[in-house]
């Protein structure tokens, strides 16, 4: 997959569908998967799929963690490029809230 640089705004943006892409989000409802969950945009309609009465901390883990798969900064959702040397997994904040967070610590 071909990840650009992102900020939040663009991720705001529904994503347009074909009838064929929105069979397959309704089968995913069935199925109960959370992959269905998004904003898009199909023949001029905005369809929103969320859960009813998800707490904040809901929402804020499931943008967290497809930040996290998708190699986006957790705070601001740019692309992270840095590598953990001991790990050698992407690191979960950009250079610029790397900083920062490291300087509260201080």
């Amino acid at each position: 997959m071909n990840l650009k640089l992102k900020t939040q705004e663009s991720n705001m943006e529904p994503k347009k569908v074909t009838a064929k892409f929105l069979e397959k989000i309704l089968e995913d409802l069935k199925n109960g998967s959370e992959n269905a969950i998004g904003n898009y945009l199909f023949k001029g309609f905005r369809i929103q799929i969320s859960k009813y009465k998800s707490s904040g901390t809901e929402r804020y883990m499931r943008l967290y963690r497809n930040r996290r798969e998708q190699g986006l900064c957790v705070r601001c959702g740019i692309k992270v490029t840095d590598k953990n040397p001991r790990s050698g997994k992407l690191y979960r904040l950009c250079q610029e809230h790397r900083e920062s967070t490291d300087r509260k610590k201080r």
